[in-house]
């Protein structure tokens, strides 16, 4: 995934860490990064999530480590992706692994009657469904 950065060079998509406050460590967080000018951007389709996350964590955090992944299924997906005993899957069936994955949970949580959980796995579902996620996107 690229986009054209300011400088009119390629910006192409990358897994970093974020730190927050030079306490908070958010590690796996999908940035774009312009390898000319070393501009970087947060992935826009991540950024509510992380501003959300970044709201938790107070102007004061402590000192911690984060996995972006484990609030974002978008980061989620792209850390599966780029995993190497997963090389050679296609990206449509991580995706459709993922969402199936997912939709078992929310079975399970609504039998349980886990509202909480049931709230937790539709949101991570329609981050998946609200991007209309193809291989295009990886």
């Amino acid at each position: 995934m690229q986009k054209q950065c300011k400088c009119g060079k390629a910006m192409t998509i990358r897994l970093r860490t974020v730190i927050y406050q030079n306490k908070v460590e958010i590690e796996n967080v999908p940035i774009y990064s312009c390898g000319s000018c070393s501009r970087s951007e947060v992935f826009p389709e991540v950024k509510p999530e992380l501003t959300g996350l970044i709201g938790t964590l107070g102007s004061k955090p402590g000192k911690q480590q984060m996995q972006f992944e484990d609030i974002s299924e978008i980061a989620h997906l792209m850390v599966k992706v780029t995993e190497k005993k997963r090389a050679a899957d296609p990206v449509e069936m991580i995706i459709d692994e993922r969402i199936n994955e997912l939709l078992d949970l929310l079975l399970l949580a609504q039998s349980l009657e886990d509202e909480a959980w049931i709230a937790d796995l539709r949101k991570r579902l329609s981050q998946i469904a609200s991007r209309s996620l193809t291989a295009r996107d990886f």
